[in-house]
């Protein structure tokens, strides 16, 4: 199937809606035929801080549809259609990377008697629809389901502070040819992974040595 062809209008709505962070900080997007992918960090040499989460560019990754054109493709496939709430819940999902559980998204919805209000069942039946069309993955973090982007973005494994809840996301080769070298000893095939590492990140450390400072004081 021929790549859809990209319309000045849909690559100003990934600019202006679906590539931006809670920030209003836009990342570098670099654009060709089959649409947008995100830069690495190397290139636009930031990191975006959202809301205690550390979200990098971890390299470029070009995707041929928009998440909402991607998720159309897999109801229709299922015989499913497409409704105002899911197309709703699509955009604001897209509208910023961030990493969130199905709680944290409806707060953040409007309210029942508002426009464009969504239900609880129907936001948790969509997310796991989301996981399902490859839009979003998932994985388990203090008990609770955390969901973020995948399509549109590159494999990835946390860092976790367990002092402020903080995620780094990072990519590591050594790591991944690590994994295939063991799958390889079991013969086992690899078809992926989910690695979060705990512990305390940098500033949590700064302000727990500084508290130890100001006791030795006392």
């Amino acid at each position: 199937m021929d790549d859809p062809v990209w319309s000045r209008d849909s690559k100003e709505e990934w600019r202006e809606g679906l590539i931006v962070t809670a920030r209003g900080l836009p990342p570098e997007v670099l654009w060709n035929e089959k649409g947008p992918s995100m830069a690495s960090e190397e290139s636009i040499g930031v990191g975006l801080d959202i809301e205690g989460i550390e979200a990098t560019g971890l390299g470029a990754v070009t995707v041929s549809m928009s998440p909402l054109e991607r998720f159309e493709e897999y109801l229709q496939s299922r015989g499913l259609r497409n409704t105002d709430q899911r197309r709703f819940l699509v955009e604001r999902v897209f509208s910023q990377h961030e990493h969130f559980d199905a709680d944290q998204l409806i707060d953040q919805l409007p309210r029942k008697g508002h426009p464009n209000y969504v239900s609880r069942p129907t936001v948790y039946r969509t997310l796991k629809e989301f996981v399902d069309a490859g839009l979003l993955r998932s994985f388990e973090l203090n008990g609770r389901a955390i969901y973020e982007h995948d399509y549109g973005y590159p494999p990835h494994d946390h860092l976790h502070c367990q002092q402020c809840q903080g995620l780094i996301e990072f990519h590591n080769e050594e790591l991944k040819r690590l994994i295939a070298e063991v799958a390889k000893q079991h013969r086992f095939r690899a078809v992926g992974h989910r690695l979060v590492v705990e512990g305390l990140c940098d500033e949590c450390l700064k302000k727990r040595a500084r508290s130890r400072r100001q006791q030795d004081r006392v």
